[in-house]
């Protein structure tokens, strides 16, 4: 069997200065998962390995870096999906979790399939995963940038506060799938939300077949406005397109069509199908993203 595998960080508009790091850190991230899948391993492996590298680079999203909410907190959601088993496991609205998608494994191999909040963080310390401070994950670019605005509001007049979002780089959730030898595929997505976003708003990226799904046929991450992708069931619209026939690529078109004809929002999604294609499309203005094939000696990037 062939084995593939693709990654995102995000879709959306992003800052100039950051596009050469994004496109680094997904190459890095292919690798790692790659390098799993070369040595005969499982494609859940080799996904959350993948995340665990974006969750890792503060310039990313998701885990270190995150987005913050406008009181102040980092709530990070993170899901996972074994396409073969279709044994699921996520978490969501979690605090204090360098990677949340490992904690979403753990999810996965319990009798659970979404914990949230302190639920979560209390399961993550009976499996042994510990917590962080938060100091270690309010660090990165959009650290700086919260700092930034709530700044601007301690000394503007009403009238000068501008929208949360206003000259923000809306960039954000981290993703993975992939094929192994055996023929199994897994999806796994994790993401520190919107900027600024409402305390406890839980977009797309935990819940199975809005944000990520994996079956026989395909294998799924999304990232973008993620009401819209929760309102339409992006993912598993997707995998239901290769189960029609159609390739990795197609599937990927096909979903972003459904939704920019039903929907305002924009975003994007990676795919990876049964017969080792992969394929990748967004309406917005950009999606880091990097793949790895059998027969190509390093990962093609692109933005």
């Amino acid at each position: 069997m062939p084995i593939a595998i693709i990654v995102h960080g995000g879709a959306g508009t992003m800052l100039p200065e950051f596009t050469e790091r994004l496109q680094v850190g997904c190459k890095e991230a292919a690798l790692v998962g790659w390098r799993i899948l070369q040595a005969g391993g499982s494609a859940l492996d080799a996904v959350e390995a993948a995340v665990r590298s974006l969750e890792d680079n503060p310039y990313f999203n998701a885990g270190t870096g995150a987005s913050m909410t406008t009181d102040g907190k980092v709530e990070l959601d993170a899901g996972m999906m074994d396409g073969h088993a279709l044994a699921v496991g996520a978490v969501a609205d979690v605090e204090l979790i360098k990677n949340p998608i490992s904690l979403a494994r753990k999810v996965l191999e319990s009798p659970h399939v979404l914990l949230v909040g302190k639920g979560a963080q209390q399961f993550a310390q009976e499996q042994g995963i510990p917590l962080c401070k938060v100091e270690e994950l309010m660090t990165g670019p959009r650290y700086k940038s919260w700092l930034d605005e709530r700044s601007k509001k301690v000394h503007a007049s009403p009238s000068e506060v501008a929208s949360p979002d206003a000259g923000q780089e809306k960039h954000g959730t981290v993703g993975a799938v992939a094929l192994d030898r055996s023929g199994k595929l897994a999806a796994a997505t994790s993401t520190g939300g919107i900027p600024h976003k409402y305390p406890g708003r839980v977009g797309d990226s935990p819940l199975v077949g809005c944000g990520f799904y994996a079956d026989d046929n395909a294998a799924i991450s999304c990232t973008g406005h993620g009401e819209d992708f929760v309102r339409l069931l992006i993912a598993k619209r997707a995998a239901d397109f290769v189960a029609h026939g159609e390739n990795a690529h197609e599937a990927a078109e096909s979903a972003i069509a459904v939704l920019a004809v039903r929907a305002t929002g924009t975003g994007g999604l990676i795919v990876v199908d049964r017969s080792g294609n992969v394929g990748y499309a967004w309406n917005s203005r950009y999606m880091s993203h990097a793949y790895m094939i059998d027969g190509m000696e390093e990962p093609i990037t692109g933005i």
